[in-house]
């Protein structure tokens, strides 16, 4: 099976986007790509980096720093789609979250061709989704991802603007990332026949 346009996974920090992606890619042979990893140069295209955006946060605070890096995000995530065509694609909880509508709805013209853009969520319950991906956080990036009383993965997991890209969502439970992996697959092979 193959992707004639790319898989995109959304959702908050630590719901397994990347593990996910992985496994479905290599289910599908084809390539997978987490933002994540590879947004640098795109960002240097707006004039952002991760330096700048550490520096600015030490500066005017964290927050405030995540609002004047939207127009980056939005332009890694256009240029990862340009430039992924055919690929599964991680983009991570603050590529599709804008307090900013203009820069919310360049990601959702960037998305519009994208057949499945799948919320990716470890609980329908707010509560107990919040817990796992807190803990999961904490773990995995040594993060509550809570700054100056700012709760960053409960404005990600609360986000409308995340939920209304989304064309599907995928509740992971308790199962394996395998598990989930290959309903995700089932899910596109049902949606390309």
């Amino acid at each position: 099976m193959s992707l004639d346009t790319p898989l995109i996974l959304i959702g908050p920090a630590a719901t397994g986007k990347t593990t996910l992606g992985q496994i479905v890619a290599a289910s599908l042979s084809v390539p997978f790509v987490d933002i994540d990893e590879i947004a640098e140069p795109y960002y240097e295209e707006s004039g952002w980096n991760l330096e700048k955006l550490s520096h600015r946060s030490s500066t005017v605070g964290r927050v405030a720093a995540e609002r004047e890096w939207e127009a980056a995000r939005a332009h890694a995530v256009c240029r990862v789609l340009d430039d992924h065509p055919d690929a599964v694609i991680a983009l991570g909880a603050g590529h599709t979250s804008y307090k900013n509508e203009h820069h919310l709805q360049r990601v959702r013209t960037a998305l519009k061709d994208a057949p499945c853009i799948l919320l990716v969520l470890p609980s329908a319950d707010r509560a107990e989704a919040l817990s796992t991906l807190r803990n999961r956080s904490l773990v995995s990036k040594a993060t509550d991802w809570i700054s100056s009383g700012h709760d960053f993965l409960a404005e990600w997991l609360d986000d409308q603007g995340t939920r209304s890209l989304a064309t599907e969502t995928m509740i992971t439970g308790s199962e394996s990332p395998e598990t989930t992996a290959k309903r995700i697959v089932t899910m596109l092979q049902r949606t390309n026949s």
